[in-house]
């Protein structure tokens, strides 16, 4: 099977459906690395892109940016407040947030777990940058 040259790989990514100039995400990342691989994905998109350190940030945050974000991808294990009760505070003032869990840590139940907990959906690390875009684009739809 031929390799796919660098030509081939970017245009993949320049072709990508997804273009969400008008929206803006909250990425809730403590781990550097983490953060700068999403960010890295989402720069094609053109979509505004906001970081949170941890949970408490993000509900901050969110506060001070009122009616500006469109969504959270929310990290489950993070230092000052975690992802479940980030999640729980957010949900509760403003539910029509929608909010993905993402989390390294995955059990067989942990996609059970955090629907039942109040996310909008979940998606395990290493993060697939097709399924974190659908995920993504069927959340903001």
């Amino acid at each position: 099977m031929e390799k796919p040259d660098s030509t081939t790989l970017s245009s993949t990514i320049e072709n990508d459906p997804y273009q969400w100039d008008n929206r803006v995400l909250l990425i809730t990342e403590d781990e550097e690395v983490c953060f700068f691989y999403l960010k890295t994905i989402f720069k094609k998109t053109a979509a505004r892109i906001i970081r949170a350190k941890n949970g408490k940030e993000a509900v901050d945050i969110i506060a001070e940016h009122r009616g500006e974000i469109d969504l959270v991808l929310m990290d489950l294990n993070m230092p000052v407040m975690d992802g479940y009760q980030a999640m729980r505070i957010i949900k509760t003032r403003y539910p029509e947030i929608p909010i993905i869990a993402q989390t390294a840590y995955t059990l067989n139940n942990d996609r059970h777990k955090c629907l039942k907990a109040g996310f909008n959906d979940y998606i395990s690390k290493p993060i697939n940058r097709v399924a974190l875009f659908r995920l993504v684009n069927d959340n903001l739809s």
